[in-house]
């Protein structure tokens, strides 16, 4: 049986890193930084470690359905969503994830698009 990228790049320890990297960007982004005032960054940070943790073929998961209850009040939109995986992206490539396991992990985030951009953004 294949390799996950999840096994394949040490697990929970270098994905909460990699999330821990990728929240150091978010919040500085002018596009998206906004989103995450008065938010309980820990908690999300838990949360975002389990969620791509599972898109790279590990242990956890989130069901389609509670990821698009807790992006619904959000209003994100494609721009956002846009601008979440160019930062991922860098903060995968930071972590030294190869080229192509960063297009594996991007289109895993991208098939969750039209759950998490707001239905009137979409």
């Amino acid at each position: 049986m294949p390799q996950s990228l999840f096994e394949k790049y040490g697990g929970f320890k270098t994905v909460s890193r990699i999330i821990m990297t990728f929240y150091e960007m978010v919040l500085d982004s002018d596009q998206i930084g906004d989103h995450f005032d008065n938010i309980d960054m820990a908690r999300l940070i838990d949360h975002q470690t389990k969620f791509v943790a599972s898109l790279m073929g590990g242990p956890a998961s989130i069901s389609d359905d509670r990821l698009e209850a807790v992006h619904r009040h959000l209003k994100i939109s494609h721009t956002d969503f846009d601008e979440v995986v160019t930062i991922l992206s860098e903060a995968l490539s930071e972590h030294r994830i190869s080229k192509d396991d960063i297009l594996l992990t991007l289109a895993a985030v991208e098939s969750k698009r039209s759950i998490i951009v707001a239905r009137e953004a979409a």
